[in-house]
């Protein structure tokens, strides 16, 4: 328990704080959050917000309690489970959402989730790096490259990136996200170097480097098996709007 007025909890990260470097506090693997108030429940109501597409990044900078940290700090699978352990702490783990049979994308059902049993993913003990620093050769290219799991501070910048490519009508989702991941490509960190790489790298290598990202992400498994016409399922839980608002309709 910390020394605020607000009763806190203490939480455990995907990544075990091993993706971050040594003198960091998610380096202990832990992360205080107050539980939520009418303070947040302010913040989940601000239009304006919304309408930035902002108001989770907000809502978790205020829950977060240890010094020194924010949501934009965390990699992307931390920030998962954050929101879903901010969720239980605000209105207990039973979440109701309306879900579709992914097998035939048309019979829907209300299911209500048990969000504190959703397991972490965690980092493999055979991946190769060093705090946020992975090594990887290209199957085909046999380039080899160091990349890092994005933050919410780089997932921000991409997501400017796009709105100004869209103005000019580019779609340009899988050069850019690249070109924030990769940080060296056969010795060179030149970021002119890694932004000629991105844009050339030969499709093959592409897919079987954002596979291997995926697979070796920590992160909270967001998925369930349900019973949906007489059949189990694994559905994804999806991230409605009564997450954070369970009595909405």
């Amino acid at each position: 328990m910390s020394e605020h007025k607000f009763p806190t909890e203490v939480i455990d990260l995907p990544s075990g704080g091993k993706v971050y470097i040594k003198d960091s506090p998610l380096s202990s693997g832990k992360l205080e959050l107050k539980y939520m108030t009418t303070r947040e429940e302010d913040i989940l109501m601000s239009e304006n917000l919304i309408k930035k597409g902002v108001v989770i990044d907000k809502l978790l900078d205020s829950l977060i309690v240890t010094k020194g940290v924010k949501q934009q700090d965390l990699v992307l699978g931390d920030k998962n489970a954050v929101l879903v352990a901010a969720r239980i702490l605000a209105y207990g783990p039973e979440y109701t959402a309306e879900v579709t049979n992914p097998k035939n994308q048309e019979e829907t059902v209300s299911h209500t989730f048990d969000l504190s049993q959703c397991p972490f993913k965690e980092l493999p003990k055979d991946v190769d790096y060093t705090d946020n620093s992975f090594n990887y050769t290209t199957h085909i290219g046999k380039n080899k490259i160091k990349f890092r799991l994005l933050t919410g501070k780089e997932e921000a910048l991409i997501e400017k990136d796009l709105k100004q490519s869209a103005k000019y009508g580019y779609s340009t989702d899988i050069t850019t996200r690249l070109r924030y991941t990769i940080t060296e490509v056969d010795g060179d960190s030149k970021p002119e170097t890694i932004t000629e790489f991105t844009q050339n790298l030969l499709a093959r290598d592409s897919m079987a480097l954002r596979n291997y990202i995926q697979e070796i992400s920590p992160d909270i498994d967001l998925t369930s098996e349900i019973e949906i016409g007489g059949e189990t399922v694994s559905v994804s839980i999806p991230l409605s709007v009564t997450f954070f608002w369970p009595q909405s309709v």
